[in-house]
C-alpha cells in the first residue's frame, strides 16, 4: 500500500512539474501582478486572465458584474476584490443599495470599511453622479482603486420614489445606460475597477439581470455564479456508557460553506467560456487552498490529496492542515497555477498568423 502511493505521489508531482508547451509561450501577458486584483481563488483568477499573466486576475480600467441567485457567493467574490484592493495600497468606495452589508463579517475577508467610503444609495442617480467626483486615497501610487457596487438590483430611481412611481417601469434601466455611458470613459482613463453585484430574474425569454442590457453591454467581465453543493464537516462526539467502561461514539454532521461554479460568460480580457469551482467557508471566506488541492486531485487523477512536500492524505481537511501547518500555501498556488497552464497548453492551436 505505501508502494503506491509513493507511485502516485511521484505520478502528481510529475503532472505538476510538466514544462509548458513552449508553442503557446502565453504571449499575451502584458500586465504585471501588481496590476490586478484577485478573486480570492487562484483557479477564478486564471479563468479570467490565465493567458495574459501568470496567476491571473482582474486588471483595473474595467466594469465587472458578478451575478447569479441569491446565497450563491456573489457578496463573497465582491468583499474578496475589495480585500485584495486594500491590501495592495488601494481605495475602495462600497455602496451598499441592499444595506445589509455586516462590517464585523466582511472584515474576515479582510475588508476595513473604516478605511474606505461606504454609503447605502436609493437611487441608480446616486451610484453614477458620484463617480466623476470620487477622489480615492491609495497608500501606493499606481494602486487599482475599487468602485464597489453591492447589489444594482436594489436599486431604484428618483421617478420610482417620488410619488407618481415609475408606471412603465422603465426609467430604471435608461438611467443605466446614461450613466455607463457618461462614466466608461472616466473608470478607464483612471485605471479603477468598477465591481457591481447583480441578481437574476426569469424573464419572458429566459433568464436576465434586473437593469436593462446597459451593464450587460458595458461589462469587460461577467461571471455568472451558483450554488451546486454545501460544504460538510463530520465530528465524533464520544463518552463512557453508564455502568459500563466502553465508550460510545456519537457522530454529527454541519453545513459549514457552500461549492459554487463561476462561468466566465463574457470576457474582453482572456478566453470566455471557462468555469470554475470555488469553495465559501462559513466565517473564513473563499477557501483557496481546498480549491487547489481538489483541482490537482481531479486533474492528475489521483486517489489522494497531494501536499507540495510530498505528503498525501485520504481526507481533504487533513490535507488543509497539513498545509496551513507547515506555510506551504504559496507552494500549493504555484502547483496550481503550474498545472492549469500545462493543460491550458494542450489547447493550443497552433496555427500560423492570418495572412492580410
Amino acid at each position: 500500500m505505501q508502494k503506491i502511493i509513493k507511485k502516485k505521489s511521484q505520478e502528481v508531482k510529475e503532472a505538476v512539474d510538466a514544462p509548458v508547451n513552449d508553442d503557446l509561450a502565453f504571449v499575451t501577458r502584458k500586465v504585471s501582478v501588481e496590476k490586478v486584483l484577485s478573486t480570492g481563488s487562484t483557479l477564478l483568477d486564471l479563468a479570467i486572465s490565465g493567458k495574459r499573466i501568470r496567476g491571473g486576475g482582474i486588471p483595473g480600467g474595467i466594469v465587472v458584474e458578478i451575478y447569479g441567485p441569491s446565497g450563491s457567493g456573489k457578496s463573497a467574490v465582491l468583499s474578496e476584490i475589495v480585500a485584495s484592493c486594500q491590501s495592495k495600497g488601494g481605495d475602495a468606495d462600497i455602496k451598499d443599495p441592499e444595506a445589509r452589508l455586516d462590517r464585523e463579517y466582511v472584515k474576515i475577508y479582510g475588508v476595513h470599511i473604516q478605511d474606505c467610503s461606504y454609503s447605502q444609495p436609493d437611487t441608480v442617480e446616486e451610484i453614477f453622479s458620484a463617480i466623476p467626483t470620487w477622489k480615492p486615497n491609495p497608500t501606493v501610487k499606481g494602486a487599482i482603486n475599487v468602485l464597489a457596487n453591492d447589489s444594482l438590483a436594489a436599486l431604484s430611481s428618483e421617478l420610482e420614489m417620488g410619488p407618481k412611481g415609475d408606471k412603465m417601469g422603465q426609467r430604471r434601466a435608461k438611467l443605466f445606460s446614461e450613466g455607463f455611458r457618461k462614466t466608461c470613459r472616466i473608470i478607464a482613463q483612471n485605471n479603477w475597477l468598477m465591481v457591481c453585484t447583480n441578481q437574476v430574474r426569469q424573464g419572458d425569454y429566459g433568464e436576465t439581470t434586473p437593469g436593462g442590457l446597459a451593464l450587460a453591454f458595458y461589462a469587460s467581465l461577467r461571471i455568472r455564479i451558483k450554488q451546486d453543493d454545501t460544504i460538510i464537516k463530520e465530528i465524533e462526539l464520544s463518552k463512557e456508557s453508564e455502568g459500563k467502561k466502553e465508550k460510545k461514539t456519537n457522530k454529527m454532521k454541519k453545513i459549514i460553506g457552500i461549492e459554487s461554479t463561476c462561468f466566465i460568460k463574457k470576457s474582453s480580457i482572456d478566453d470566455p467560456y471557462r468555469e470554475v469551482p470555488i469553495y465559501i467557508v462559513f466565517g473564513y471566506g473563499i477557501d483557496d487552498i481546498r480549491g487547489n488541492l481538489q483541482y490537482i486531485k481531479d486533474m492528475t487523477n489521483s486517489t489522494v490529496y497531494s501536499c507540495p512536500d510530498g505528503k498525501t492524505y485520504q481526507s481533504i481537511n487533513a490535507a488543509i492542515g497539513h498545509i496551513e501547518k507547515c506555510d506551504l500555501t504559496d507552494q500549493l498556488k504555484e502547483q496550481t497555477i503550474d498545472l492549469w497552464e500545462t493543460i491550458e497548453a494542450k489547447f493550443n492551436l497552433n496555427r500560423p498568423m492570418k495572412r492580410r
